[in-house]
Formats: structure tokens, sequence, C-alpha cells
């Protein structure tokens, strides 16, 4: 809680709001280029290992939705079995009359009951390695190192006003809700996460949550179910 209102105390001003997402894509193309750059055996390594364990693609792709509106693909490593060929509405169509008024709070994605977690995909998913190709999503400006996590397109078609403010921003790779443990869990508290990342937003606290994201990585291997800030 001392966190979150040292944060509050510190968002940033609009006369230098856009001095702050200047210095943000500059930090963003910075991080993301030497990653890439010292990662690149691995990302070839875990390319291979898909190939010779799960079978192809490589990559999982995904159009999602981006700052005002913007639809983008998005690749990562695929962790899951390849889908069966019938088509499946995700949500399910016709959508409930519950969702007349924007997403609700308790919404939770379930998915493919017919995909499975792969073996290679257990350890890309515990360590969050099947994101790094999203570091080419920041390069080409889709997303960001942090901000909310790219929505499915068709639930943010049915975003009320208040939940349509998430889109704002970039999304991000890693991002507030995540590293507080609500990114896949409560919809409401998803909501409430981005829109005071949003609201604060600046270099500081986005360096708390690459720290905290960093070391729930490489010190515990997963993101706890707490609040963190």
């Amino acid at each position: 809680m001392e966190v979150r209102q040292n944060v509050r105390s510190e968002s940033v001003s609009y006369t230098h709001i856009t001095m702050f997402f200047i210095v943000k894509r500059i930090v963003d193309i910075m991080v993301s280029l030497i990653l890439i750059l010292i990662l690149w055996p691995w990302l070839l390594l875990i390319s291979y290992r898909i190939i010779k364990k799960d079978g192809r693609p490589v990559l999982f792709r995904q159009v999602r939705m981006g700052k005002d509106n913007r639809p983008f693909l998005i690749r990562k490593f695929r962790t899951l079995t390849n889908p069966s060929k019938v088509i499946r509405s995700l949500p399910p169509h016709p959508f409930p009359k519950s969702w007349n008024h924007g997403v609700p709070d308790q919404f939770d994605f379930i998915r493919d009951p017919y995909q499975n977690v792969t073996y290679t995909g257990r350890w890309l998913k515990k360590f969050h390695i099947d994101r790094l190709p999203l570091l080419y999503n920041v390069i080409k400006g889709d997303m960001s190192l942090v901000g909310p996590s790219p929505e499915i397109t068709e639930i943010v078609e049915h975003y009320n006003r208040h939940q349509a403010q998430r889109l704002r921003v970039k999304p991000g790779i890693t991002g507030f809700a995540q590293v507080n443990g609500n990114s896949n869990q409560s919809h409401n508290q998803k909501i409430r996460d981005d829109l005071f990342y949003i609201k604060n937003c600046s270099l500081k606290f986005d360096m708390i949550i690459l720290y905290r994201t960093s070391k729930h990585i490489f010190i515990n291997g997963n993101f706890k179910r707490k609040r963190l800030l």
C-alpha cells in the first residue's frame, strides 16, 4: 500500500505526459534490441526444441486489440497443442444479456478444452519465456514493455466506456495487473489495476513493475496471487 501511495503522489502531470511517452518509447526500443541481441541463441534453441518435440508451428499468432482500438498481431512461442479444426466462438455466441453493459466483473477466460499444454510449453509458461517474441511487437510499436495486457478482440467489442479506458495506452509484455496476479483472474480487478497504472504512469512506476517482474520470474518462476503494490 505504501508503494501504491508513493506512485500516486508522483503521477505524471499533463505537462510532462508527452515527454514521458517519448522517453518510454526510447527505453522500449533500446531494452528490446539489447534483449534480442543477448537472447537470440536461446530463441533459436527454443524454436528448434518446439519443432523437435511438439512439431510446427513454432509461434502462436492471434489478433489482439491495442491502443485506441487498433488491432495487431501478437506472436508468442506456442505452448498448447494445435487446436482442432472446429471453429468456436470466444466468448460463446450469442452473448448473454449480462454483456449488454460491458464485460461482467467476474468474467473468467477459459481456454479451449480441446487443447493441452505441451511438455515444452510447461516450462516456457512457468518462466514466461513464451512471451519473448513479443519483443518484436515492442520494437514495431504495437506494444510496450509495461502496460495493460493485450486483450482478445471479441472481448473488447463488449467493453463499456469505463472498461475501454484501458485502451488509452499501448498494451505491455508485463504490467501492474500482471505483477499483482490479476491479469488472468478477476476481470474487475484487472480493469482497476490497468486504470490505476494509466492514471499514475511514470518511469518510476515502470521500473517498479519491471523489477517485480524480474524478481518473480527468476526467483519464484511465477506471479504469486497477492497484492504486491
